[in-house]
Formats: structure tokens, C-alpha cells, sequence
């Protein structure tokens, strides 16, 4: 979880507000260890990407890439209070920046809400990896539900305004959030972008996070309901190996389901998989292509501005 990266120091820029906070932060780290044979293990850390690249070097010099695997188990650097590891930081000095780090999160949040909750607007984090199909749901869901209430998004990436543009193309306000080198939407940014975005009342926000299963589970945006989005095209091992992700979810959307003919994922099992980790894990399956689902899907966000009209 990059909170121990000391979230916060780089480069974030809301579109139209110019040059906006530094909120981004360099994820790179390298580092080494030389094991009882001779071994040398060389560890670069791309928390931007969440990619860990580790490169084995033998004494007899014939590099080469591999997942640790000859027969020498798993190596493990999630153990410990803080869950994560840093070159020369104790858990304790982890542990201390993240709950830092998260407790000023956590202020914005709060604020976030008290205002949506005094406006009747329902707001739905959207969070999955890269190519889930996310936008493209949401471009579906913005043009079948037009008209039946307001909706403004607010749209995360690292780079582009790519996904804002075919939001906008809907009809719908859009609001880009460009992170640099940060991987996750925050509370701060999610203060900024309504702020300059205008959101109605008594109206459907949709928060579209960066694509990554790991970093925007730890931080609340003020929203009502968690959404994961999942697609049949990706691992069904996918929430044991990104738990927090979906321990954290409301509900989780199968997309992409009109592939599955030609495709060998089995979806009972994933689900299976993320009700280890949430039991009662609301799950719905559905197709952007063919409209699948989309019902239920838009039945769930009808009842939640509802909810949210009724607390105004």
C-alpha cells in the first residue's frame, strides 16, 4: 500500500484550475540482498505502476528475470505491522507516516461527506485495474440514464484528459484529475474538483479512481458506496491476490460478460473468491456491449440517491 511511500509530494493537476497542489510522489526504489549462496537480489519498486521487477544476478554472471521460483518458495515483504517494507525504515516509522498520511486523508473525507450528504448527492467511487472496461460502463450508464437525474464525474489518471473527453462526450460534466506520478484519487483532490466541477442537488457523482487494485482502497473520498469493477478478460484470482481491494468493496461489477463463450474464466469461482474476503459481497454481472445486467445495475443507483435524497 503506497501510503508508506509518504503520499503526497509530487505532481497533481485538476483541469481547468491550472497548476494544481503537488500531490503526486516518486514510487521508484532500489535496492539489494545477497542471500546465504551467493546470491544477489535486486528489488526496482514502481509504486506508480505497482510492477515489481526483480532481477536475480548469480556469482557464475548470467542474469536473468524470474519470479523467485527454483525450487526457493516466496519471498515476502508484507509481513510486519505496517504490511509493507522500505529500506532502512522500521515498522514503527511505517506504521507512523501512514496513519499520518491517512488521518489528514480521512479530514478532507469527512468534510466531503457532511457537504454530499446536506446536498442529497449519491457519489460512487469507481476503482479496478487498467482495461477493466470502467469508462466504458460509465459512458453507457451516463447515455441510458440521461435525463432521469443530474450526474457530474470526476475523472482520475495519471496523464490525459482521454476518459473526461468521452464522459463530456455523453452530455455529462466531467472534471479531470491528472495525479503525475501518484496512483490513487484522495479526499483533497476530490475537494478541489467539486469545487471547480459544481455538483447538483440531489444528484448521481461518479468518481472515476485511477486504474489500480491496490492504493485507492485505503483512501476514503467522502463517497457512499465502494464500487470494484472486474472483467472477465482479467485473472479470477484476482481478489485473493488484491484483497484490501475487494474487502473494501460495496459491490463488485463483472464486466465484460459477453466474452465469456470464448473465454476460460470461471466466474462462480471469483465470486467465491471475493466472498472470502467480504461475505454478503453484493455481485452483479454485466455487458457494456450488450446492455447485460444494466438493469440491476442502474436499479442499485436509483435506490441509492433515494437514500441519500431522503438524508438531505
Amino acid at each position: 500500500m503506497c501510503t508508506v511511500c509518504g503520499c503526497g509530494d509530487g505532481e497533481t493537476r485538476i483541469e481547468g484550475q491550472g497548476q494544481g497542489r503537488d500531490e503526486g510522489h516518486v514510487h521508484h526504489h532500489e535496492h539489494e540482498h545477497v542471500l546465504p549462496d551467493g546470491t544477489v537480489i535486486r528489488h526496482t519498486h514502481d509504486h506508480a505502476g505497482h510492477s515489481h521487477a526483480q532481477a536475480h544476478v548469480h556469482d557464475h554472471g548470467h542474469g536473468h528475470d524470474h519470479g523467485h521460483d527454483h525450487g526457493g518458495g516466496t519471498l515476502h515483504y508484507g509481513h510486519g505491522a505496517a504490511g509493507a517494507s522500505v529500506p532502512g525504515m522500521s515498522q514503527t516509522r511505517l506504521v507512523r507516516i501512514e496513519q499520518d498520511i491517512l488521518a489528514k486523508n480521512d479530514s478532507f473525507a469527512a468534510v466531503n461527506r457532511q457537504l454530499f450528504a446536506a446536498k442529497g448527492v449519491f457519489v460512487l467511487n469507481l476503482m479496478s485495474s487498467p482495461g477493466s472496461g470502467k469508462t466504458t460502463l460509465l459512458a453507457r450508464t451516463l447515455t441510458d440514464l440521461k435525463g432521469r437525474f443530474p450526474v457530474a464525474v470526476i475523472e482520475g489518471d495519471q496523464q490525459t484528459s482521454f476518459d473526461a473527453d468521452r464522459i463530456r462526450a455523453t452530455g455529462a460534466r466531467a472534471i479531470q484529475i491528472n495525479t503525475g506520478k501518484g496512483c490513487h484519487l484522495d479526499a483533497q483532490m476530490i475537494t478541489q474538483a467539486v469545487g471547480g466541477l459544481g455538483v447538483a442537488d440531489d444528484s448521481v457523482l461518479f468518481i472515476e479512481n485511477v486504474g489500480n487494485l491496490v492504493c485507492p482502497a485505503g483512501f476514503d473520498l467522502g463517497e457512499a458506496r465502494k464500487v470494484v469493477v472486474l472483467s472477465v478478460t482479467e485473472g479470477e484470482d484476482k481478489p485473493l491476490k488484491y484483497p484490501n481491494m475487494f474487502a473494501a468493496a460495496d459491490l463488485l461489477l463483472v464486466t465484460k460478460v459477453d466474452l465469456l463463450p470464448h473465454l476460460t474464466f470461471d466466474v462462480e469461482r471469483m465470486i467465491g473468491y471475493a466472498r472470502q474476503l467480504k461475505p454478503g459481497l453484493e455481485v452483479m454481472q454485466v455487458s457494456s456491449t450488450t446492455g447485460q445486467g444494466l438493469d440491476a445495475w442502474y436499479t442499485w443507483i436509483d435506490a441509492g440517491l433515494a437514500k441519500a435524497r431522503r438524508r438531505a
